[in-house]
């Protein structure tokens, strides 16, 4: 059985191993694949391993020995998962490996609009501190956490490890999801409609699938509700945010600042407004990233064809 990894840089740039899939099978990786290439790739294979080269319809329909598709992600959109399931392929995800790196990751971004900790940092290196009259100095209003209200839309386990690290901070929680929490608030958290998540939060931070309902839900409409003072963090998903409103705002104080690992577009075009937008700051999706969540996840897909090879998928949503 051949095994395909067709874009193996982006969870594995050198620094893990892929032995746990050679195990599995005759193994080949590419680092990256263009769309033109996915379909030559491909032939003659059962399993691909894909994190973002998308398999659609008219891909999956070339590939007739194709039997199951691994995505090293948590997100499954890029495959056409009503095709798959009419070929009776088997696509599998991993749902839970770095929950903790991106809650970790929503307040760096927080932290750096709040104490703007790389600015004050590199002020020092240009030697700002050393020709200052006085002991300390800042540069823009340093603002704490204690006692300011964060709003969470979506109520998984990333949005859930968001809430009890704000909880840490002293700070509140408010949360708003599809449906209400079956047993009341609990754990420190109250649940309210999203205007009133809106209207009452310093901060607000996405953990909501995108779905064709929500994208771009986070418009001009949507920022006008916000508090003038208010952050808005996104570390779901890109399509979530309206970008031009969102430029819109910021540049207008409309909302105080944005911090944003996903962007509707990955990498950007040069001219994406959210590039030169007033105090919004960006990080290049690296949330995931780090070694140990990498690691989790290339375990877990070799897990997941394990499973499948033993006839018990694991993971699976098709």
């Amino acid at each position: 059985m051949k095994i395909v990894i067709l874009d193996g840089h982006a969870a594995n740039p050198g620094d893990l191993s892929w032995d746990e899939f050679g195990k599995l099978g005759e193994l080949e990786v590419f680092e990256r694949t263009r769309p033109d290439e996915t379909v030559s790739r491909l032939q003659g294979v059962a399993v691909a391993i894909t994190n973002k080269v998308v398999l659609n319809r008219e891909i999956i329909s070339a590939l007739p020995e194709l039997r199951y598709i691994g995505v090293t992600a948590t997100g499954y959109n890029i495959v056409d998962i009503e095709a798959a399931r009419e070929r009776g392929i088997v696509v599998c995800n991993v749902p839970e490996y770095s929950t903790q790196d991106v809650a970790q990751a929503v307040f760096a971004l927080l932290l750096e609009l709040t104490l703007h900790t790389g600015h004050h940092a590199a002020t020092v290196r240009e030697g700002k501190w050393s020709r200052s009259a006085d002991f300390c100095y800042w540069d823009y209003p340093l603002i704490s956490l204690a006692g300011r209200t964060l709003g969470i839309i979506g109520y998984g386990r990333i949005g859930q490890a968001v809430a009890r690290i704000a909880l840490a901070f002293g700070m509140k929680v408010l949360i708003t999801r599809r449906s209400p929490p079956a047993k009341g608030d609990g754990d420190g958290v109250r649940f309210v409609g999203l205007d009133e998540l809106l209207r009452e939060s310093d901060v607000i931070s996405l953990h909501c699938p995108l779905t064709p309902e929500n994208k771009g839900f986070v418009n001009t409409q949507f920022l006008s509700k916000m508090r003038p003072s208010a952050f808005l963090i996104n570390t779901a998903r890109g399509e979530l945010v309206n970008e031009a409103a969102l430029a819109d705002a910021l540049n207008n104080g409309r909302i105080a600042g944005a911090g944003l690992d996903v962007l509707s577009a990955e990498p950007p075009p040069s001219d994406n407004p959210l590039l030169t937008a007033k105090n919004c700051v960006i990080t290049p999706h690296i949330a995931w990233a780090t070694k140990a969540a990498r690691t989790r996840l290339l375990q877990i897909s070799a897990e997941n064809v394990r499973a499948w090879l033993n006839g018990r998928p694991q993971n699976d949503v098709t």
